[in-house]
């Protein structure tokens, strides 16, 4: 397997220096030096590489613990084979050379290079993704942060709310709707809610647009016996949410804007350009699309975080990314089967709520559902079970290259002779 390649090169990677080891196909050590993480030292090291390998970066195979970063973009870009492997593989790898339990950087650079030599089956190949792909990824990732902290400001808000004011939770109880941040801003203090009229109420409805509540009605929760607190805890907690409202509407705003731009790469991608190439490149973007229940967050999510086995339309890879495969465990009369816990966990989360709302809008899905709800499967297992058979649809439409059809997995029933 190791024939291919003259040298194996090993990168323990930090955050400042990264140290080097460089092996032949003998096992013998050739070089290995310490690189700076800034333009100038990856600069140098990659003339080093080069000079190494006689300018023939195809027969030089690099290890690294991480699949992306400057170093591992500036290799591939040089033409140099990167392959990256879990931490927790190489702590293996390591207990194959000590037993001690030793650990130091150069230890761990020879060890990733004498591990990719041997078992480079076990690497995983990366390759740098299409810019696109790389924004695509940056702005998911930012989604689900800005997701993150607006949901850790809001329980906070929220809590505040339930300490002593919860006629505004009675009127949105998630208390995540901009009407009614500015309805709180308008009157912070239950006296003051009270006081509202119902011409400043109903301006606020209209300006957000709500129309599942009146002026009358909102002004009649408003006017509720307020809790019974000590002095000065009100002024407080109102004191304290006011302070919160900037961040919570700062947070939404930001996410709005995050979401309209994966909106405009999706639609960018999927948008028939004058390049045939370009078109065929992101058609697998419509193919992800055409399935129910993917909408704009898991399919940014899928093509961000799994880029690599959709475009090699690897099944396995999938579903091992998305904990869907199960890990079976055996050892003498014992044998039991339990969830995948190695896997990406943005991937897992885009695989469960895709089969949820899959379950609701696919008949095939929920009849699906249905019947491992039945075998007495909880509902999480059964929701993996109906997105490992929707990552096999999707494999099968990539490499048939046709939308998919409802029609064609939920043939009409025969009609009578």
């Amino acid at each position: 397997m190791a024939e291919a390649f003259r040298l194996f090169v090993g990168i323990d990677w930090a955050t400042q220096k990264h140290q080097v080891c460089v092996i032949n196909h003998e096992r013998d050590l050739v070089a290995e030096r310490e690189v700076e993480q800034s333009g100038a030292g990856l600069a140098q090291f990659l003339d080093w590489l080069s000079g190494l390998a006689h300018s023939e970066p195809d027969s030089v195979a690099v290890a690294i613990e991480i699949p992306r970063g400057a170093v591992v973009e500036s290799l591939c870009e040089r033409g140099f084979q990167v392959y990256s492997i879990n931490p927790k593989q190489l702590d293996r790898f390591r207990d194959r050379h000590t037993v001690a339990g030793a650990k130091d950087d150069r230890r761990d650079a020879f060890v990733l290079a004498d591990s990719l030599r041997t078992d480079r089956h076990l690497f995983k190949h990366v390759r740098v993704d299409d810019p696109v792909i790389i924004r695509i990824r940056e702005l998911s990732r930012l989604h689900d942060d800005l997701r993150q902290d607006l949901n850790r400001v809001l329980n906070q808000f929220r809590e505040q709310l339930q300490r002593y004011y919860p006629p505004l939770l009675q009127l949105s109880p998630s208390a995540d709707e901009p009407w009614l941040w500015d309805l709180f801003e308008a009157a912070p203090l239950p006296k003051d809610g009270a006081k509202l009229t119902p011409h400043r109420i109903e301006r606020i409805l209209k300006q957000n647009r709500i129309r599942r509540y009146t002026a009358d009605q909102v002004r009649d929760a408003l006017r509720t016996q307020p809790l019974p607190l000590a002095r000065g805890a009100p002024e407080a907690a109102a004191e304290h949410a006011l302070i919160l409202l900037p961040r919570l509407r700062m947070i939404h705003q930001q996410r709005s804007v995050v979401a309209h731009r994966i909106q405009e790469v999706l639609d960018q991608m999927t948008t028939p350009s004058a390049s045939e190439s370009e078109t065929g490149k992101h058609r697998d973007v419509a193919l992800l699309l055409s399935l129910p229940g993917v909408g704009r967050v898991i399919a940014a999510t899928m093509l961000a975080e799994a880029s690599q086995p959709l475009a090699e339309r690897d099944y396995h890879a999938l579903r091992a990314y998305g904990g869907t495969a199960p890990i079976t465990k055996q050892s003498g009369k014992k044998r039991f089967v339990v969830m995948r816990q190695a896997c990406s966990g943005r991937v897992r989360h885009a695989l469960y709520h895709w089969a949820r709302v899959s379950s609701q809008l696919d008949p095939r899905s929920k009849e699906q559902y249905q019947r491992l709800r039945k075998a007495d499967h909880s509902h999480g297992r059964a929701l993996r079970g109906l997105a490992d058979r929707l990552l096999a649809v999707l494999v099968a439409i990539l490499n048939t290259g046709v939308p998919y059809d409802p029609a064609v997995r939920n043939p009409p029933p025969p009609q009578p002779a």
